[in-house]
């Protein structure tokens, strides 16, 4: 079967069934071996840009022909039998209507396989739509059994955590977004309280001052689409405002840094390893620490003279 899978997660998920796609996404680059397939689908923003920049650049785009387009002869070319899209949000990835659009105008003989992901049971759905997809049921069925092996070991060993500490993971920090979707499940699940939005909900720009009197003991930031060196160098657009040092994750070294583009704001099978690295960070003491080129914490500000 010929497959086309149009967002990261999604390629993720057809190797993990043991099937290589015909065709990804100008973002699929994991597996290392995803990034040399040919891209479909292409960005009207410049994802190298800062974060404001960028939020500027989405608004523009939206207002316009969206964030997304499809190199449609590309994609006529490769001739799949099954194209994966998503529903989830029209500025992460290509969504479902753009690619509906460009199969109806090519009259291409293919199905369109849409994932809608807000919760960790929505990936192990997904994980099995797409075996049934593509013949790899029984494959499906053992990765979701394994990934909800690790998942429950997770949730057992934060039970027993004396506290809960607060947190906000931030998937965006111009303007400040606090992540929605799949992650306020999971820091529940690591043993975290997770005040700031309710699980399954859409992430959405959030008053800085709503960050400020939540007042986190931990702090994530993780923007989405953007790795640990892209953080850091947009980390001012944060560290700059109003109230910054006086935070409480601030003030006791609990704010991390958090790879996004590959790890939190990706719904694929490392959404597992994710909550794991979110353990480490709200409970040191009872889960190993998270690799280095995924998490960093950051050092308190020095106070001034």
């Amino acid at each position: 079967m010929r497959v086309v899978t149009l967002l990261p997660s999604a390629t993720e998920i057809a190797y993990a069934l043991g099937v290589e796609p015909v065709g990804t996404s100008h973002e699929c680059d994991y597996p290392p071996e995803a990034a040399s397939l040919p891209a479909v689908n292409y960005a009207r923003i410049d994802p190298d840009a800062g974060s404001a920049e960028i939020n500027e650049q989405v608004a523009a785009a939206e207002r316009g022909e969206g964030v997304y387009g499809v190199h449609e002869d590309r994609l006529a070319d490769l001739e799949p039998d099954l194209i994966v899209t998503q529903g989830v949000c029209d500025v992460c990835a290509v969504d479902e209507v753009v690619v509906e659009q460009a199969v109806d105008d090519l009259g291409l003989d293919a199905a369109v396989l849409t994932l809608d992901i807000h919760s960790l049971a929505d990936l192990f759905e997904s994980i099995r739509r797409i075996g049934d997809a593509v013949d790899r049921s029984e494959r499906a069925a053992e990765l979701v059994a394994d990934l909800r092996e690790r998942v429950d070991a997770v949730e057992a060993r934060a039970a027993a955590a004396e506290q809960r500490p607060s947190a906000a993971v931030l998937d965006w920090i111009d303007p400040v977004m606090v992540a929605g979707h799949w992650v306020p499940e999971m820091v529940d699940l690591a043993g975290g309280a997770y005040g700031m939005e309710s699980a399954g909900a859409h992430s959405r720009p959030r008053e800085w001052d709503e960050v400020r009197e939540y007042d986190p003991d931990a702090l994530v930031v993780a923007p989405c689409g953007f790795d640990l060196e892209q953080t850091r160098e947009n980390l001012s657009d944060l560290t700059e405002r109003p109230g910054w040092n006086e935070l409480t994750a601030v003030r006791e070294e609990r704010v991390y840094l958090m790879d996004g583009h590959h790890y939190v704001n990706r719904s694929g099978p490392r959404l597992v390893d994710t909550l794991e690295y979110l353990a480490g960070v709200l409970h040191p003491d009872l889960f190993a620490s998270p690799p280095d080129d995924v998490v960093e914490r950051l050092a308190a500000p020095e106070a001034e003279p």
